[in-house]
């Protein structure tokens, strides 16, 4: 009897270990009641247009799925940074954070940099060509080896210079400080404009600005206003040196552990989305543009020569340790895309 019940019991037991690996997939992508719960986590606060388009879609999904899926939103960097997401994206985490391409080149998709060059692009329907080429489902593919799966791509703004000083011309930027994201393209992007980029957290630029330690920085109108930047920026120059893509990423485990309905339904939601999210963008950079104006900031648009000097004074980019490692011709084909 006792070999009997021994046997039975590893028996019972080989087979649940059979069980739970063979449904590993179906496990990490559903809760205890089998709904696909995913958490989303950003650093855009409440109210702005990209969690406004965050909650269209949450809302889509739940509608599309019948309630079989939802997604949790945690905006102001509730969840974490962007590398514990992604630390728990690649564990198997159902996870999703925004990422754009001088994030992916720092972390070994070198080309997708080129999406972060500066002056590329002269509007948005030459960044929508770009996404959708084969070139960059090309570079989606290599996200992927590192895995993760770009889910979606959606504006997240045109960057602009915002100032402390007054601003008459390009040469006024030589040797200003202006804070920027810790990622090598856009410092490398500063230094060809004579800038003196300084790289540090954006929560401590506002403090920087008031203390004399930086000049400048730069951002997204909408973010230059909700931010108050206004108050301690007095100049704010459209120079649009980036059209600022931002894409919402997961884990690629996570990914292919749900039904192909399931995908189907977070893709074609994602889309109806980016479109909303698009007119948000658009008509919140009027706005922001009317209460800085209000708020005593100089705007300055620059004019076909200042534009052309800006690019010219950029192209010294183009030969940076950073475009050094990109494949050979890139910048050609990438202009080959937008000029098709």
């Amino acid at each position: 009897m006792k070999r009997f019940l021994s046997l039975f019991l590893g028996v019972m037991l080989a087979a649940g270990m059979m069980l739970v690996g063979g449904c590993g997939g179906d496990k990490q992508a559903a809760d205890s009641k089998g709904k696909v719960v995913l958490r989303i986590g950003y650093e855009n606060n409440p109210g702005e247009p990209l969690d406004v388009a965050l909650n269209k879609w949450k809302q889509l999904v739940a509608e599309k799925s019948n309630g079989t899926m939802e997604l949790e939103l945690y905006p102001s960097s509730q969840l974490g940074s962007k590398n514990d997401l992604i630390d728990q994206m690649i564990a198997g985490e159902p996870v999703m954070t925004l990422a754009n391409g001088a994030w992916y080149a720092d972390r070994g998709v070198k080309d997708f940099g080129i999406m972060f060059a500066p002056y590329l692009f002269d509007n948005w329907d030459q960044v929508w060509k770009v996404v959708g080429s084969d070139w960059y489902r090309e570079q989606s593919g290599k996200v992927e080896e590192k895995g993760l799966k770009i889910v979606t791509s959606w504006i997240y703004g045109t960057r602009h210079l915002a100032l402390a000083k007054p601003y008459h011309a390009v040469s006024d930027l030589k040797g200003q400080k202006i804070r920027v994201p810790n990622n090598t393209i856009q410092i490398e992007s500063f230094k060809a404009l004579g800038i003196a980029p300084t790289p540090m957290p954006l929560g401590e630029a506002y403090t920087a600005l008031q203390q004399g330690t930086i000049d400048g920085l730069e951002n997204s109108l909408q973010f230059l206003d909700s931010a108050k930047y206004g108050e301690v920026a007095k100049y704010i120059v459209l120079d649009g040196h980036i059209h600022d893509l931002t894409s919402w990423v997961c884990g690629k485990t996570f990914w292919e552990g749900l039904t192909k309905e399931q995908q189907d339904i977070l893709t074609s939601t994602a889309e109806e989305a980016n479109k909303y999210n698009s007119e948000l963008q658009a008509q919140a950079d009027k706005k922001a543009m009317e209460s800085l104006k209000a708020q005593g900031v100089t705007i300055i648009e620059p004019d076909a020569a200042m534009r052309d000097e800006f690019k010219k004074n950029s192209e010294s980019f183009y030969s940076s340790d950073a475009a050094k490692e990109w494949s050979p011709g890139l910048r050609d084909k990438i202009l080959g895309i937008i000029n098709k």
